[in-house]
């Protein structure tokens, strides 16, 4: 059930347009692989920094924070994780309080109740499908999740949003549909069907799930807590070789990981859920604002107070 096939969420989905009707039926996987050979392929470096800017205009892409102009990046997709200048996007003061993982859009967010959240209006799905099965969904039967669409125009790098440890991540195979708001709208359990990279982590009694979900034209998603997660080539996670299985690596000692430090990075805009689970107490009722279509910038407070150590 790597897919999300076998889970069923609630509610109805609204009917898809027809350019994504028509998307639906083409290779999403073959179509996003040769997108990411093109996103990495080296082109002279003055028409390279030609290509980027032009990208950067054509998308809006906000460079005042970037760490170097579009020129610097030797492929399009360096220039898609480009990183930040330092400074530019400070945590709470209290390091209790968690931090957006990244720069986009809310989709959904609020409480999760039976181990359900919600996609969209009317449409929900099991948290145990977008952690791949296992029994760490009871972890979060209750609590908070918070979605983050990234469009393309978005700082692409995932930063953890609390200190703590990682134990465990999963690798699990699916599908690379788009995850845009017309897709999210009308494609059932959408997130558990799609490819996706699972951190576990926790800070004390409070489990936290960082979710990086694949989509169409999403060259790869690459790991930094694990290098070895990105392969031999170092080009990132990828299950378009025809692996169904899900692969888990458990780390014991798990891993130290600090608020702010980057833990995933898209090589092109997606998705990312976030869970906290509130089964070691009642957690602090979500920031103000924070609702969807709302813009977030990674480290912004999700909570209106601190979680309990």
């Amino acid at each position: 059930m790597a897919d999300g096939e076998g889970w069923k969420g609630g509610g109805v989905p609204v009917r898809p347009s027809v350019s994504l009707r028509l998307l639906r039926l083409l290779p999403q996987g073959a179509i996003s692989m040769v997108w990411g050979r093109l996103a990495e392929f080296r082109l002279p470096r003055k028409l390279q920094g030609r290509v980027n800017r032009g990208f950067a205009r054509l998308f809006d892409v906000d460079l005042a924070d970037a760490a170097h102009p579009p020129e610097h990046y030797p492929t399009l997709s360096a220039f898609f994780a480009r990183t930040l200048r330092p400074g530019v996007r400070p945590f709470p003061l209290h390091g209790g309080i968690p931090g957006s993982p990244v720069d986009g859009i809310i989709g959904a967010c609020g409480p999760l109740e039976e181990g359900i959240a919600i996609q969209a209006k009317g449409i929900t799905y099991p948290v145990a499908a977008l952690l791949g099965g296992g029994s760490d969904a009871e972890r979060f039967r209750s609590g908070l999740f918070v979605t983050i669409y990234l469009s393309p125009r978005h700082y692409h790098r995932i930063h953890s949003p609390l200190g703590g440890v990682l134990r465990e991540a999963r690798s699990v195979p699916g599908r690379l549909l788009p995850v845009g708001p017309d897709s999210v709208r009308s494609i059932p359990d959408l997130f558990p069907r799609n490819e996706r990279l699972v951190t576990l982590m926790e800070r004390g009694a409070l489990d936290m799930a960082v979710v990086a979900v694949g989509a169409f034209n999403v060259g790869r998603i690459s790991a930094a807590f694990d290098l070895g997660w990105n392969g031999p080539d170092g080009r990132g996670v990828t299950n378009r070789k025809g692996g169904r299985e899900i692969e888990v690596r458990r780390y014991d000692p798990p891993l130290p990981i600090e608020r702010g430090q980057e833990i995933m990075a898209f090589h092109l805009g997606s998705t990312v859920v976030l869970l906290l689970g509130s089964a070691g107490g009642t957690l602090p009722r979500l920031a103000p604002g924070l609702r969807p279509g709302e813009e977030v910038r990674m480290g912004s407070p999700l909570l209106q107070g601190p979680v309990a150590d």
